[in-house]
């Protein structure tokens, strides 16, 4: 081959791996794009729907069904994810403060890890993963089915019916879980803590009482309301407007639990700081 086969080659892989960036760059662009767009829609959808809920007629008997569903069936999983969560944490945190001798760090250290982060975080996730996929799934196939529509010639407003009550029942059995979470995830620190690795346990207890304040806990459960109203707007907005059959509905369950995690990491961040200069101002610790 020679020199101009050569250059024209190289030049043909140039374009290539051009075309190959520039692709990834429009598929980035698209899934960032599409991500606020949802987020705006399920704001908006979010809004209109809580107003429902305060009018006649009232869906309280709904609101109850779907705090069961979202609560109840959720304690489960969120007792073996806290337990497991709690152990783990402790251990590690135990393995790096005894390299200076700080051991006595460990319970503090751990619950305000526990009660501040990983509780609501964790609890969004698990719950966004099972309650949400669910919500968006029924949704979806209502909608792909007409049953919605089927609701809408009878008269009866669809958003109050269906969307309404779950999006409540998210909200408020979100710091419910996130309580069960943290007590849970503290028991299973307390149990590797002073059974297996044998540390003090009054210390263990007045260290934890010394730096842990209502303030954290309440933090904590601040943040699992939120990540509830996150993720049951995500969720019912994308099986309210699923589209294409059954293929719609995979795709909308699949988009609504997708998203729903990526938002409740990122809010994560920005609701951390707003409680925190909120906590600056008011003189809170």
């Amino acid at each position: 081959m020679g020199a101009r086969g050569l250059i024209g080659s190289w030049r043909e892989s140039r374009q290539a791996l051009n075309a190959r960036i520039d692709e990834f760059l429009l598929l980035l662009w698209k899934s960032v794009y599409d991500l606020f767009f949802v987020c705006g829609k399920a704001t908006i959808f979010f809004g209109s729907s809580v107003r429902l809920a305060f009018q006649r007629p009232y869906r309280w008997d709904e609101l109850v069904k779907h705090m069961e569903f979202v609560g109840n069936k959720s304690i489960l999983i969120i007792s073996l994810t806290g337990i497991f969560t709690g152990l783990a944490l402790s251990y590690q945190i135990y393995l790096g403060f005894n390299l200076v001798n700080a051991t006595n760090l460990v319970g503090p250290t751990v619950a305000l890890g526990i009660t501040r982060e990983l509780g609501p975080v964790l609890t969004g996730l698990i719950v966004a993963a099972r309650a949400g996929g669910a919500m968006a799934a029924r949704l979806g196939t209502m909608r792909v089915s007409e049953q919605i529509d089927a609701l809408e010639v009878m008269g009866i407003d669809p958003k109050q019916y269906l969307v309404s009550p779950r999006v409540l029942a998210a909200i408020i059995t979100m710091p419910l879980l996130c309580g069960v979470f943290d007590f849970v995830a503290m028991a299973g620190a307390h149990f590797l803590c002073i059974n297996v690795l044998s540390l003090d346990e009054a210390i263990f207890w007045d260290k934890i009482q010394l730096w842990l304040d209502p303030g954290d806990i309440n933090e904590g459960l601040i943040k699992a309301g939120a990540f509830g109203m996150t993720f049951a707007s995500v969720c019912t907005y994308m099986g309210f407007n699923t589209e294409g059959g059954a293929k719609g509905v995979g795709e909308a369950t699949n988009k609504g639990v997708v998203y729903s995690m990526v938002m409740i990491i990122c809010i994560n961040f920005f609701i951390t700081n707003m409680i925190r200069f909120y906590y600056a101002v008011a003189g809170i610790q």
